[in-house]
């Protein structure tokens, strides 16, 4: 296996290649908004940063469809000016590069759905690619899954790397089992926070509460560099003997 691809599906930096299919994941959009509420004055730079990167992926890559793996708006019970504008102003520019634009439902997407029936588009729970079944991953699907390989985000994995006395966080692609299917779990599109350490933080989606991820592998990424950590348990090990 090259390394980077997983279980058939290409790395390009935080997002993933299917054939012609390009998935990206948890854009939420607005969250400047959210922390300028709560007091945390930052500017609004995250759309501009996720419209370059997203043209630099299409660059390296000859997709002519892309799935939006949930959370592509941030408030949880409302939805503010920067949201609604944003929103809409990325799924013109989604239909404008893209053949086809699929929008899975996230956590966050309450007022989603609603916006993007006004652009002639549908939301959906999950999306099957024969082999690979695309959900957001905070919810497991009533219905048996039949696909080889489920691809999540929700998760916002990241992994912590100590620098002398400096902990600097990058994204990171998790990659193992669930219930004898392939899993994979996605870093978020996002450039406000990297995430969610996994050598710190608990998981939050209910597929990853119910396994270990001691024999995932982690893949992290850094301006399309694609760093192969190997397994967590033999990080962890590192990790504890450093500490020690």
């Amino acid at each position: 296996m090259n390394n980077d691809e997983i279980y058939n599906a290409k790395i390009v930096d935080s997002a993933l290649l299917i054939e012609d299919y390009l998935i990206i994941s948890d854009l939420h959009l607005g969250y400047e908004s959210s922390l300028n509420a709560a007091g945390l004055m930052i500017p609004k730079f995250q759309y501009k940063k996720i419209l370059k990167r997203l043209k630099e992926i299409l660059s390296k890559t000859n997709a002519k469809k892309i799935i939006v793996n949930g959370d592509l708006k941030h408030e949880f019970g409302k939805i503010s000016r920067q949201e609604f504008k944003e929103i809409e102003d990325f799924i013109d520019f989604l239909k404008k590069e893209f053949e086809e634009v699929i929008l899975i439902k996230g956590n966050h997407d309450n007022f989603t759905p609603f916006i993007a029936e006004n652009k002639g588009l549908n939301v959906y729970n999950y999306y099957s690619l024969e082999k690979f079944l695309v959900l957001h991953g905070d919810k497991i699907p009533e219905n048996p899954i039949k696909e080889e390989t489920i691809i999540i985000g929700h998760e916002h994995p990241s992994i912590g790397l100590r620098s002398e006395e400096r902990v600097e966080k990058i994204k990171c692609f998790l990659k193992g089992k669930w219930d004898l299917k392939n899993i994979i779990v996605m870093p978020s599109f996002n450039f406000i926070s990297e995430g969610s350490d996994i050598l710190q933080s608990k998981s939050i989606s209910p597929f990853l509460k119910s396994v270990s991820l001691h024999n995932f592998e982690v893949f992290g990424i850094e301006n399309f560099e694609i760093l192969s950590f190997g397994k967590l348990k033999d990080i962890l090990k590192v990790k504890n003997k450093l500490d020690n």
